[in-house]
């Protein structure tokens, strides 16, 4: 194949797409090195007509075993609904934190998910704990202020002084409050407020989609079809990272029930890092559940779920159409396998990851200093198609395909 069109769909991330484009020019000239291939980035060329209304994105150009490749990549965007969804005051905050608790534990789902993989689930529980400890904290700054205040102001009683100054209870109620918006500035190196509107997003409907995430899926849909129609690429790959995943399962399966062209080009999916059971354990999830099932099925495409037991946030080698309990009988995909990061990372470099959490769960989009037969590079740049890069390879054996949602109703098609 000569041509590609990649579709890149982000987690739950406030950044601008152009992290993206940094993070794959700089680790892919890192794994083109590693690899001895070459591989380069231009800038996106305008829309078609001079519109200007393209989804952002770049051009890479590579030659890899010795044949060469042009790739158009492009980011779907909706940093922004991620953005407005975190707009929350801190009383706000912890107001989504019994929320979201209550909907996980009452429904059953938070016992569910750790007979999963026991990673995300502490990823999962680790804002909440950080939240409490901060409210802890200050109170324990409130109590010490107004303790501070008593004991000053029976010395002041006793050597018979008068002082006009502020009850202890308020200077504690300010210091407390400082206190709290100091944890939430620096929450870039907590990760708890942060990580308590990620979940809090999807637990707020009980894993229906919001209605701004429904028309943007919808939009994502245009935007694939309209590449799709214009006939001049081998392949159409659609990367679903994190949060990214389950979005892309319900614009792929809405693009296939709506028709696909004819002829159509290759259509794979590659799915990382994937946290699906978070929201196709949740009750009304039936329409993720729904495009779960029907996408397992389907023959057009080529479905991969790659992820690695070194990753703490993401389900790892959970099959997430099997575990959400939406398997059918004719069910083809996904294909999951491990990337494996203690054998695909070198010793030095796993040293120097393995306790940055954040870090690996993005290690699926940067370079290995050991690759296996997965590159990440290769994949949306190389010469092969998804389906024929892995038509012999084999599921990992320790992967998890048993059913565990207590949920499994899906939306009528």
């Amino acid at each position: 194949m000569r041509a590609r069109r990649v579709f890149y769909i982000p987690g739950y991330d406030p950044i601008h797409p152009r992290r993206y484009r940094e993070l794959y020019r700089k680790e892919g000239a890192a794994q083109a090195e590693i690899s001895n291939y070459d591989l380069s980035l231009t800038p996106q060329p305008p829309a078609p007509g001079g519109t200007g209304q393209r989804p952002y994105g770049w051009q890479v150009s590579a030659e890899i075993d010795g044949q060469e490749v042009r790739t158009e990549f492009s980011v779907l965007v909706w940093s922004d609904i991620v953005r407005d969804s975190m707009d929350a005051s801190i009383l706000g905050t912890y107001l989504q934190l019994i929320r979201t608790a209550w909907i996980y534990i009452s429904s059953g789902t938070l016992g569910r998910l750790m007979r999963l993989r026991k990673g995300p689930v502490i990823a999962a529980l680790y804002p909440v704990a950080m939240l409490l400890i901060q409210a802890l904290l200050a109170l324990v700054l409130l109590w010490a202020c107004v303790a501070g205040w008593s004991a000053a102001m029976a010395l002041v009683v006793e050597r018979g002084q008068g002082l006009a100054l502020l009850p202890g209870w308020g200077i504690g109620a300010v210091a407390a409050l400082a206190l709290l918006r100091w944890f939430k500035k620096q929450d870039g190196k907590f990760f708890a407020y942060y990580l308590m509107h990620d979940y809090a997003y999807s637990a707020a409907s009980r894993g229906e989609n919001p209605k701004d995430l429904e028309a943007r899926i919808a939009g994502f849909k245009r935007e694939i079809s309209a590449a799709l129609q214009a006939g001049d690429i081998d392949e159409l790959l659609v990367v679903g990272h994190s949060s990214g995943a389950h979005v892309g399962v319900s614009v792929l399966a809405d693009l296939i029930r709506e028709g696909l062209p004819d002829p159509c080009p290759e259509i794979g999916f590659l799915t990382l890092g994937q946290v699906v059971p978070m929201v196709s354990f949740l009750p009304h999830a039936s329409r993720l559940r729904g495009d779960l099932r029907y996408l397992s099925q389907r023959e057009e495409i080529a479905w991969i779920d790659v992820s690695a037991p070194g990753d703490g946030c993401a389900f790892a080698l959970c099959d997430p159409v099997a575990v959400s309990g939406v398997a059918p009988a004719d069910k083809r995909w996904p294909l999951v396998f491990s990337a494996a990061f203690t054998q695909t990372l070198s010793p030095a470099r796993w040293a120097e990851l393995r306790w940055r959490f954040f870090r690996l769960h993005f290690q699926y989009l940067c370079a290995f200093d050991r690759p296996g037969d997965y590159d990440y590079f290769r994949i949306t740049a190389g010469a092969q198609t998804l389906r024929q890069r892995y038509k012999s390879r084999k599921a990992s054996a320790s992967r998890i395909d048993v059913p565990v949602s207590k949920y499994t109703s899906v939306k009528p098609q």
